[in-house]
């Protein structure tokens, strides 16, 4: 089979497409062929070599942890899945990934494919949907009436989050740049603050139940968007760590998302009702994968890129 793999840990021009053995689904696991998956900014950090200590993974690697496909085979033990179901899944970080025609997965993290969207549009769901609807329902217990800030709703999660946040009864103040402001003001974003224009802390104006912190940002900045959390509230973060103030009893949580196959089932139902939309910025074939990786690095992707196996 053809895979995007890497031999050795390094920047993007470590990534090459190459021919690989096709996997053989052990126990408990399914054997996928991959319609697509998707870029995650964790593939390039596992890639480079900064989480072994966290993600330690087998070389030569195969990145991509979000998968839509078709299953293809099952291993010994697998009952609750049958050849020919068409499944998404958020697959484990250290294992061989989706970049390639084929690819095994556990039949636990299995969820059934949304049925509304092309299957390999829906490598855009997983990782990141699982993301915002951890931190908001798990993290930060976002309710209706409260306010919330979506500090980078711009990007991939922020999507998921002003949808999730606006159908719980959220009243939703985001940051966006022009780009993308018309984009996340039709997910449910009541205000819109452009950030390439004031900082978010300047503009803001007032406090909130929940600030949901989605981008890299400074001591400085973090302690900023610490003092917009009205007392008794919560800062969730999948980026930077924050201190809370227990002067104010604002508590600070920082999100490391792990799969979930009833939640990622949830999120696919909403699809299916037309309640949540995936946005798919680019599809690209997955021998773009070094390119995508590279243009990651630079700033240059503008939303979520789906990588085809085709």
């Amino acid at each position: 089979m053809k895979a995007v793999r890497y031999h050795r840990h390094g920047d993007s021009e470590v990534l090459v497409h190459e021919e690989a053995a096709r996997p053989v689904p052990g126990a408990g696991q399914v054997l996928v062929k991959v319609a697509g998956t998707s870029f995650n900014p964790v593939d390039a950090a596992i890639r480079a070599g900064y989480l072994q200590q966290v993600f330690a993974v087998a070389l030569p690697h195969v990145p991509g942890i979000d998968v839509a496909g078709t299953i293809l085979e099952l291993g010994r033990g697998v009952t609750d899945w049958n050849v020919g179901d068409e499944v998404v899944a958020f697959l484990p970080m250290n294992a061989a990934g989706a970049a390639a025609e084929y690819v095994l997965a556990p039949e636990k993290v299995l969820a059934a494919a949304p049925k509304t969207v092309e299957l390999a549009d829906a490598a855009a769901l997983p990782a990141v949907g699982l993301t915002a609807w951890q931190a908001l329902f798990e993290h930060a217990d976002v309710k209706a009436g409260q306010t919330i800030l979506i500090n980078g709703a711009g990007g991939a999660v922020g999507g998921y989050a002003v949808q999730l946040s606006h159908q719980a009864g959220a009243k939703v103040t985001a940051t966006a740049s022009a780009r993308s402001a018309e984009r996340v003001r039709g997910y449910g974003a009541d205000r819109i603050i452009d950030y390439t224009v004031t900082p978010v802390t300047e503009a803001a104006g007032e406090q909130f139940d929940v600030v949901l912190n989605l981008v890299t940002t400074s001591k400085q900045e973090t302690a900023d968007l610490v003092g917009l959390v009205r007392e008794g509230g919560v800062l969730v973060s999948t980026t930077t760590p924050a201190s809370e103030d227990a002067t104010r009893g604002v508590r600070t949580v920082r999100v490391f998302a792990r799969s979930d196959a009833d939640q990622l089932t949830t999120l696919v139902a909403r699809v299916d009702a037309g309640e949540l939309r995936i946005d798919v910025a680019d599809r690209r074939p997955f021998a773009d994968l070094a390119a995508v990786h590279r243009e990651a690095a630079a700033g240059q992707l503008a939303g979520k890129t789906v990588l085809l196996a085709g």
